[in-house]
């Protein structure tokens, strides 16, 4: 843009010198010369003032502008073919330089397209990354969140794991204790029932006695009672 800005300048600078000659009417002069102090009083004194210096060049574009020379000007060149008027000699030359003109238009316009379609793209492009980034970081929250939630649950798991450890083993040892009383019935049963039996006889005899049977059939039985529970 700069240097397509600075060639414009360039193309109206010698367009406008061009007018001078060609066409005065179109010719804008340039702005008149602000005089200082110091010009100013050697004016009034009948002084002259020193004439401009040409252009070097235009600020911040890195143009340069052929600088005028001083000395004697050329000679002028070789005259070919039949005269031509202002007008036919300058229409081809000034019209070349708006066409250039128009091109460089053309060729800024499309520069400034393609920038404000690249900004848009950018900021499109950075909205969506802060989407995403925001998207992530909630995904991210979410995550931590379960994350926390399960290992929680599984602390509560473990504890219940080992409490319920505990309460197998000593299910454990009351079952193996249980088992240990019914393999001891099982083995005493025949030797309970026969001292059971043995009791009931001696009872039913003793109770026919206080009924006032015959005492020379009783017998008395000094049979031991075996574990009378």
């Amino acid at each position: 843009m700069a240097s397509d800005g600075a060639a414009k300048e360039i193309l109206g600078f010698a367009k406008n010198r061009l007018n001078k000659f060609y066409n005065p009417k179109l010719y804008k002069a340039p702005p008149k010369r602000e005089l200082s102090e110091e010009d100013r009083i050697t004016l009034n004194m009948g002084g002259s003032l020193a004439p401009t210096e040409a252009p070097g060049g235009i600020a911040g574009t890195g143009v340069t502008v052929l600088s005028q020379t001083h000395g004697a000007p050329p000679p002028p060149p070789e005259t070919a073919g039949a005269y031509k008027k202002k007008g036919e000699e300058s229409g081809g030359v000034i019209a070349m330089i708006d066409m250039l003109i128009k091109d460089l238009d053309t060729e800024m316009t499309e520069a400034e397209v393609n920038e404000k379609n690249a900004q848009e793209e950018y900021e499109e492009l950075m909205a969506d990354s802060a989407a995403k980034r925001a998207q992530d970081a909630k995904s991210t929250e979410e995550k931590e969140g379960a994350k926390a939630d399960l290992t929680a649950q599984l602390t509560e798991d473990t504890e219940t794991h080992h409490a319920t450890g505990k309460e197998l083993m000593a299910l454990v040892e009351y079952i193996g204790s249980l088992h240990g009383e019914c393999d001891w019935l099982i083995k005493y049963f025949d030797v309970r029932k026969e001292a059971r039996t043995g009791e009931i006889e001696a009872i039913k005899k003793a109770k026919a006695v206080l009924s006032g049977a015959d005492f020379s059939f009783v017998q008395v039985s000094t049979h031991h009672r075996f574990l009378s529970k």
